[in-house]
């Protein structure tokens, strides 16, 4: 199994759409924006942040992207990892993960946050092992107002 991460450009807005819509698909409540993951949204996070891909044996089999907040750009927030059906069960999304945290250590951000989907709060325990810790006093900026209030966690990389 060959495994490749790199780093998405603006011409990977469709691929990364619909892998986040792939990913989602009978694993995240349908009332998820994630379903309706548009490339406009994405080439929008890309230009403010950045994304990887990983494909394995050269087929695209997940993403990730990251956002500094607005207030804090030393802070990135860890948006939309997935991994399509047809690869899960192989912990691809680890290396998705060990890939931001490199690309954070290397851009000195002090800060990395996530927020896990209270119905998918199994989550918790996969990113605690990344070292992040659940922080209540923390809102997540883009809450849908419709659901429930998700975990968030951080990382912190420096002080």
């Amino acid at each position: 199994m060959e495994l490749l991460i790199r780093e998405a450009t603006s011409e990977d807005a469709p691929l990364i759409a619909e892998l986040t819509r792939a990913s989602w698909a009978n694993k995240v409540a349908p009332s998820s924006s994630g379903h309706r993951e548009e490339p406009d949204h994405v080439i929008e996070d890309l230009q403010h942040g950045g994304a990887f891909i990983l494909l394995r044996d050269e087929v695209p089999a997940g993403s990730v992207r990251w956002l500094p907040l607005d207030t804090e750009r030393d802070v990135w927030e860890i948006r939309r990892m997935g991994i399509s059906p047809a690869f899960r069960g192989e912990r691809l999304s680890q290396h998705l993960m060990e890939a931001l945290v490199h690309r954070a250590q290397a851009a000195d951000v002090r800060e990395l946050r996530l927020a896990v989907r209270t119905d998918q709060a199994q989550l918790v325990d996969l990113y605690a092992a990344f070292g992040f810790e659940i922080a209540p006093e923390l809102e997540y900026t883009r809450a849908n107002p419709d659901e429930p209030l998700p975990i968030v966690m951080r990382r912190v990389m420096r002080y």
